[in-house]
């Protein structure tokens, strides 16, 4: 794997000098660790396991390289596994439309299905898509569709790998993917709704592979520990990092999940006009701040900032919030340093943004969230493993035993039909 990643960027200019095909393989715009990791592991399956491969296959990180930082958890289990960022190749280092319009772009997508309206263009481009959510939109042949209800796209670009070559598979891979399924699947645990037995299948199918992948507890931790870290970052990093936006015809307002203590955010040096630069930046008439803290059994404590110079707005969002019954948030009004900023405790540690945002959507008479690219606002979209989010396994997934997964897993691995006898 670090020796493909490295090479990604001088075959990318060769095969474009030769005029050759480039397959690029692709996750979402949110790039994610899941994203990120099933873009890696597949393209490389699909550069190792191609017959005469006259394509160079090339994963592409779905942001601008200047947004990589806000990744905390993707760059953290990168560098610990040895690939180095400056390898990496980011959607603002090619240009996919020209490639496209030349006649040599092939397109694999991976943790999404449906490409943003500004890339629309490039649809005919796409020869494959590897998916974990409900299906909004079908795709005829010859386009090779494998969209499944897992916790964790990871987990599908893993049952693929096992299907291929047994040589394939190797440790800095394995241990990408076992990550990934971990942090996506919150550690497997089925309390936390992600998690299905196919998850489970492929992260013991890998730790049967390789016994030298570190403790399921310490990997969750140490990647939990990542993804909500943010030391060294910038508040206005801090607040474009889970970053959703709604409006109106009158207003934009900024809805920023921000990991940190409200109390410690509050407290950082210059952090008004932080708020007040960030805000005219973007044109943003308020900004609504909801943060996420954890204790030591990673449980949530939830408080929220509203900010906005204009009082009416700031009542019209405090209000609605203060107010809400669907759910009732259970505020308690919290002490602020300035007029400008309102602060609550939110009691009800389990109203996610996803249960916010319709009560302020409503508040704004709104045109909903503006997350989509169809919208003249557009942020980088919100990590779909967020947990400032619900888990967007949302949809029932059928009753399976974990037993029959497993040997089910264990057998393609072997490369036996999965209903071959014993």
């Amino acid at each position: 794997m670090e020796r493909f990643v490295l090479g990604n960027r001088a075959a990318l200019q060769d095969h474009i000098q030769q005029h050759q095909e480039i397959h690029v393989v692709m996750g979402n715009e949110a790039c994610d660790l899941d994203s990120t990791v099933s873009a890696l592991a597949l393209a490389y399956f699909l550069a190792q396991t191609t017959p005469a491969p006259k394509a160079a296959f090339v994963p592409v990180l779905n942001i601008p390289r200047a947004d990589f930082a806000l990744r905390t958890e993707t760059a953290f289990l990168l560098r610990e596994r040895g690939i180095p960022a400056a390898s990496l190749l980011f959607r603002d280092e090619i240009d996919l439309g020209r490639l496209h319009h030349a006649g040599l772009l092939s397109l694999t997508l991976v943790d999404h299905h449906v490409l943003p309206g500004a890339d629309a263009a490039l649809e005919e481009a796409v020869v494959e898509v590897l998916d974990h959510r409900p299906l909004e939109r079908a795709r005829g042949p010859p386009c090779q569709v494998t969209v499944e209800p897992v916790g964790s796209c990871a987990t599908l670009v893993t049952e693929r790998i096992l299907q291929g070559p047994p040589g394939v598979l190797d440790r800095t891979t394995a241990a990408l993917l076992h990550g990934t399924i971990l942090l996506d699947c919150i550690n497997l645990k089925p309390a936390a709704g992600k998690v299905t037995p196919r998850d489970v299948a492929c992260v013991s199918l890998l730790e049967e592979r390789f016994p030298e992948l570190p403790p399921r507890d310490a990997v969750f931790g140490a990647l939990h520990a990542a993804k909500f870290d943010v030391t060294g970052l910038t508040t206005e990093q801090m607040l474009r990092k889970d970053l959703k936006v709604l409006s109106n015809d009158e207003a934009v307002v900024a809805i920023s999940g921000v990991f940190e203590d409200l109390e410690t955010f509050l407290l950082r040096p210059g952090l008004l006009q932080d708020l007040e630069a960030f805000c005219q930046a973007r044109g943003y008439a308020g900004l609504v701040a909801m943060t996420v803290s954890f204790n030591e059994h990673h449980e949530p404590t939830r408080k929220l900032a509203v900010y906005s110079p204009q009082e009416p707005l700031r009542g019209t969002l405090c209000r609605a919030l203060e107010e809400a019954t669907a759910p009732s948030l259970l505020l308690r009004p919290l002490p602020s340093p300035w007029p400008s900023v309102a602060a609550y405790a939110q009691g009800n540690a389990v109203a996610t943004r996803k249960k916010v945002l319709p009560i302020l959507r409503a508040a704004l008479g709104g045109l909903g969230a503006a997350g989509g690219p169809e919208e003249e606002v557009v942020p980088p979209p919100t990590p779909m493993n967020s947990l400032v989010e619900e888990c967007p396994l949302a949809q029932a997934v059928p009753p399976l035993c974990p037993q029959d997964v497993l040997e089910r897993v264990s057998r393609i691995a072997a490369g036996q039909p999965p209903g071959s006898p014993k």
